[in-house]
Order: structure tokens, then C-alpha cells, then sequence
């Protein structure tokens, strides 16, 4: 490592000095206006050589303290791109090379430039090589179809298949509740179901909670997912996009559903709402059983088995088998038994259905 380092930098000593040798080629007209030393092969000699010298010395001095400023900027940078997913490197490199390419065809006008000429295609490769690889990760989405596009065939496929690569995005919330795994199996979900990394390091720290019902609940949503893409054969893609700057999973999952054109699959009534908006579409799955739930009218007769007191005087409440309340006015006493009800009205909630109802045996005394 030693042999290593002092090669390195004796490069950035000979670096240091052609730099030197540059800025008196650049600078020996201006030496010449000052003084009378056209044609003077010694006064030239000598100062080419000071120029050589004095910027391989001052590289030489300097070496060590770069060597260490790019070793760390090398380990930050490994450490970086590996949170970065592959499709991003490929793209952000694809964009550099473009915009290293059109730096280099603007290098040699660049370097007409008097006196500052032998530096401008230098910043003109960073920067538009930068420029490149910014632009094209942040408009990857757009690249890919553009790309995706332009093969044979591919408007007639992008039509047929445009439903089902929409992708879904799912919280962590629909993944733990379960009934994802039933929608899938019933085939109303088509496309990709996109588990975004930090969701998933989310479910993992619940998975491993002290709280047993918090463990319970994060192995759960770990067992759903495995089931949905082994036992259902559904494509379950994980995205390791992250994003620093913010720190809620809610607003995270925002931003992925905007960059990657998705619906946001979750039955959190704040993140739904939040979704809207934002422009973000949602597809919520307590609406979905709620509007899956058999139609109840005023005057419909039904069989109930009453459980409970309700919260008025006299009333008693019974469940049907889809979890919706039923509440019974003057139903307390009949707690504990089954009786025939009439139904009286019926109130939808964001929480979901309440139907009201009286016994029928009073309903006919009446």
C-alpha cells in the first residue's frame, strides 16, 4: 500500500508540473510584453523550468493530503451507490456518457479561448457530464419508455397491456391487515405490486418489536407476502428507492407512487387522503368491502342474534357476518337470543355501514 501511495504520488508530482508547464506556455507572451525577453533562450529555459518546477514541487507537497481527501471521497461513494438501485447506476451512467460526449465536441472551441483556453474543456466535462447523469436518473421513467417505444411492436403491446403495468404500491398497513392475499387470488389486481424498501424496513422492525402483538402483527405481513408470491405466483417487485429528505413513510410513499405513475394500495384513511391530495391515485380496501357488502333497505326483514348492549337506553346490537352493526331499539332484552328484525334505515360511514332496526314482533303489534 506504502509502494502504492508514493507512485501515486509521484504521478501527481509530474501531473503537477506539465499543469506548471501549461500556465508558462500560456504565460510567456504576457512575461514578454513586461520585459524585453523575446528571443532569449535562457530567460525562456529558465523560466519554463521554475514554471515545471514549482508546480510539481507544490503538487509533490500537496499529494498526500489529496490522496486521503479522495480515498474518503471513494468509500463515501461506494457506500452511496450501494443504497442506489442498479437500474439508476445504468442510467446515470448512460446520461454521463452523453454528456461527456457533447463535451468533448465542444472541447475544441473551448480550447481556442485565449490564455484561459486550457482549462475550459475541463469544466466543460464536469459539468455537462454531471448534467447528464442528473437529468437522466431523474427522468429514468421517461427514458425507459422512450427507449421501450421504439421497438418493433411496442405501441400495439403498450396498448394491450396498458391496465396492467400500472403498477400498485403497497403500505404497510394493507400488507399486515391480509386481505390483500384474498384480493389477488380473486384476480381484481392486475400488474405489478411494488413493496418500496423502506415499507419493508418498516414491517421488519415490527416484525421484530418487543411488543408481542406488534411482532405478531410485522410476521404477519412478512407471511401475506411470501404467500402472495409463492402461493399466488403474483410478480412482487421490491424498490430500494429512498429518499433522504424526507423523513415520513406516508410522504415516501407518495413521492415513489408520482415517480413511477402508480396507485398507492392501503386502507389508512390519512394516507388516502393525503394521496388525493396530491394527485396520487389510491385504491382503498375498506372501500372496496364496503362496496362489496350486500344492499340493506328500509322494511327488509333479516335474522340477527343480538350480543350486546348498544349505546342508548333499550337498544341491543348484533353483527352480521361481514362485521357491519346492526342496532336494535328496544332489542336489549332479547340480548343473547335470535329474532327477526325489520330494518328501518340504513347509515353509511367513512368507517363503514350502520343499519338500525326494530323486532319484528313489536313492528306487527303496532
Amino acid at each position: 500500500m506504502k509502494v502504492v501511495r508514493k507512485l501515486v504520488r509521484v504521478a501527481i508530482a509530474a501531473l503537477g508540473g506539465i499543469i506548471g508547464y501549461q500556465l508558462f506556455v500560456y504565460g510567456w507572451p504576457f512575461i514578454t510584453t513586461v520585459g524585453s525577453f523575446e528571443g532569449n533562450a535562457v530567460i525562456y529555459g529558465g523560466t519554463m523550468a521554475v514554471g515545471i518546477l514549482s508546480g510539481g514541487g507544490i503538487a509533490f507537497l500537496l499529494a498526500p493530503t489529496i490522496i486521503n481527501s479522495s480515498l474518503r471521497v471513494i468509500q463515501w461513494s461506494e457506500a452511496w451507490l450501494q443504497k442506489i438501485p442498479v437500474y439508476d447506476v445504468i442510467t446515470g451512467a448512460l446520461g454521463l456518457i452523453v454528456g461527456l460526449i457533447i463535451a468533448n465536441l465542444l472541447g475544441f472551441p473551448l480550447s481556442r479561448v485565449p490564455f484561459i483556453g486550457f482549462v475550459l474543456p475541463l469544466i466543460a466535462n464536469l459539468g455537462l457530464g454531471y448534467l447528464g447523469m442528473v437529468l437522466a436518473v431523474k427522468r429514468k421513467e421517461e427514458i425507459h419508455q422512450l427507449i421501450g417505444s421504439l421497438r418493433p411492436g411496442a405501441k400495439e403491446k403498450a396498448a394491450s397491456v396498458a391496465v396492467k403495468s400500472e403498477p400498485k404500491i403497497l403500505d404497510t398497513s394493507v400488507i399486515i391487515d391480509g386481505r390483500i392475499a384474498d384480493i389477488c387470488r380473486s384476480g381484481f389486481i392486475e400488474g405489478d405490486l411494488i413493496i418500496a424498501g423502506f415499507v419493508l424496513e418498516e414491517l421488519r422492525h415490527i416484525a421484530d418489536s418487543s411488543d408481542l402483538l406488534k411482532r405478531n402483527r410485522g410476521r404477519r405481513g412478512l407471511d401475506i407476502l411470501n404467500k402472495i408470491q409463492k402461493e399466488l405466483e403474483f410478480q412482487v417487485k421490491i424498490n430500494e428507492t429512498d429518499y433522504d429528505d424526507i423523513a415520513e413513510v406516508d410522504s415516501k410513499l407518495v413521492r415513489l407512487a408520482q415517480e413511477m405513475k402508480g396507485k398507492i394500495l392501503t386502507n389508512d384513511f390519512n394516507l388516502n387522503k393525503v394521496a388525493e391530495l396530491q394527485g396520487v391515485p389510491v385504491l382503498n380496501i375498506n372501500e372496496l368491502a364496503n362496496a362489496v357488502k350486500p344492499v340493506v333497505l328500509p322494511g327488509e326483514e333479516m335474522l340477527v342474534h343480538l350480543i350486546k348492549n348498544g349505546k342508548e337506553a333499550g337498544q341491543g346490537v348484533a353483527y352480521l357476518d361481514d362485521g357491519t352493526m346492526i342496532v336494535v331499539d328496544g332489542g336489549k332484552r332479547h340480548i343473547g337470543k335470535s329474532i327477526d328484525v325489520l330494518v328501518t334505515s340504513v347509515l353509511q360511514t367513512a368507517a363503514g355501514r350502520m343499519i338500525f332496526a326494530k323486532p319484528k314482533a313489536e313492528e306487527k303489534a303496532q
